[in-house]
């Protein structure tokens, strides 16, 4: 999602291999260019950005208040074009670090407090099993130049075996932070790595878990001793497990408001009748059920996948979005808390996004489904109208800018 025609309204940026498409907020299409973009898959096998992730970035990079839409090819090639009509701006190749195949993953970044105006990349290792260990950023304005000079690079970043890093301003000084598995300043310095991990990362996640901390949180999942991570810039918080299953996915969000801070779901990987569980903000177990005990009948026994936390109703709790998992199905709307689902919509959805479209900071479903984009609204009355959107929020901005099927 990005204002693309730079008329207030948000419009839809869609990726296939091949193909970068746009379209209006109305449905219009604005353009499609054909082209060798880097998108999605087994991130392990075949390297960033994984599973879902979109390959694609937008913002206004160089302060003329419009909007630009930048994505790597397969060789390694930055591209910079128009939001409106799609036509190319500028591109750059871009040198990729020894050990690495291409640079494969990129997000938009502000790393020396001037806006939008930088860029961080990430590669895989070329041979065996692929992690995103490469990464480096870039001054957009001396990319343009055709100066690939880094502004940093570093080649041992604790990344997650199936998806990118992620970025966000977790500390309130104005820049963003390149995070994953450790966490790096806006100048590649390495302020907080995790101990001890074992096996790999599946999720990462960010958000102000525990509100009497400065700053933001960063939630992660391991695959091995099957933990979950709550940590910042200065320490790790607590890790735990719970009954030593897998977490693999997860939500967080207010999903019970009377409790203090955000709280931690986990879908769990059993492959048929998952059993979630939630964490409060101190890493306490304070639900768990069997999600086909409570899940319509006719819902797949698989249970759910591309999983959200939602802003649905307007009352500040957050529900779970998630559509059927393994195949091309419906969507619904889920109490994170018993399972109880709240509002189920019938598709064939190959791909969900969450955001809000609206314009009233709820948020709505967004499902690729075919050849064809489906938005669901909640059209009941929102009872708290006047909030700010969700997208003046810079860590909601870059979280929905950065995503894949582990971490939405």
């Amino acid at each position: 999602m990005a204002d693309l025609n730079d008329d207030g309204r948000l419009d839809y940026l869609v990726t296939v291999p091949g193909h970068v498409a746009a379209y209006a907020w109305d449905g219009r299409k604005l353009w499609v260019l054909k082209t060798d973009v880097r998108v999605g898959g087994s991130a392990e096998t075949y390297g960033l950005p994984g599973h879902h992730g979109a390959g694609v970035q937008a913002g206004d990079i160089d302060g003329d208040r419009r909007t630009e839409v930048l994505f790597l090819d397969n060789d390694s090639t930055l591209h910079v074009v128009n939001g409106t009509t799609g036509k190319t701006r500028w591109e750059v190749k871009i040198p990729v670090p020894e050990g690495a195949e291409r640079w494969e993953h990129l997000a938009i970044v502000n790393l020396r407090g001037r806006g939008d105006r930088d860029v961080v990349l990430q590669a895989t290792n070329a041979k065996g099993y692929r992690m995103g260990r490469y990464v480096a950023a870039f001054a957009l304005d001396e990319l343009r130049r055709g100066n690939t000079r880094p502004l940093w690079q570093v080649d041992n970043f604790l990344a997650c075996a199936h998806n990118g890093l992620r970025v966000a301003d977790i500390n309130g000084d104005g820049k963003d932070e390149i995070i994953s598995g450790c966490i790096l300043a806006p100048d590649g310095r390495e302020l907080f790595r995790l101990p001890d991990v074992r096996g790999h990362l599946d999720s990462v996640f960010i958000a102000d878990v525990q509100p009497d901390l400065k700053g933001m949180e960063v939630v992660a999942l391991e695959e091995g001793a099957n933990r979950v991570f709550l940590f910042n810039a200065e320490r790790l918080i607590w890790a735990v497990d719970h009954k030593r299953q897998e977490p693999q996915n997860a939500a967080i969000g207010r999903f019970d408001p009377a409790r203090k801070g955000l709280q931690i779901w986990c879908r769990s990987r059993y492959d048929t009748h998952q059993k979630p569980w939630v964490l409060d903000a101190e890493g306490k177990v304070i639900a768990d059920y069997e999600l086909s005990k409570v899940a319509p009948a006719d819902w797949t026994e698989k249970g759910i996948e591309v999983i959200y936390a939602i802003h649905w109703d307007g009352t500040g709790k957050q529900h779970l979005a998630a559509k059927e998992r393994h195949e091309s199905g419906d969507v619904a709307v889920i109490d994170a808390m018993t399972g109880r689902f709240i509002a189920r919509f019938p598709e064939r959805a190959d791909r969900l996004y969450v955001a809000d479209v609206a314009g009233d900071w709820r948020e709505e479903l967004i499902v690729l489904a075919g050849n064809e984009l489906h938005i669901y609204q909640n059209t009941a009355p929102n009872p708290n109208p006047n909030r700010p959107r969700l997208w003046a929020n810079p860590v909601y901005r870059r979280a929905k800018a950065v995503w894949n099927y582990y971490s939405p």
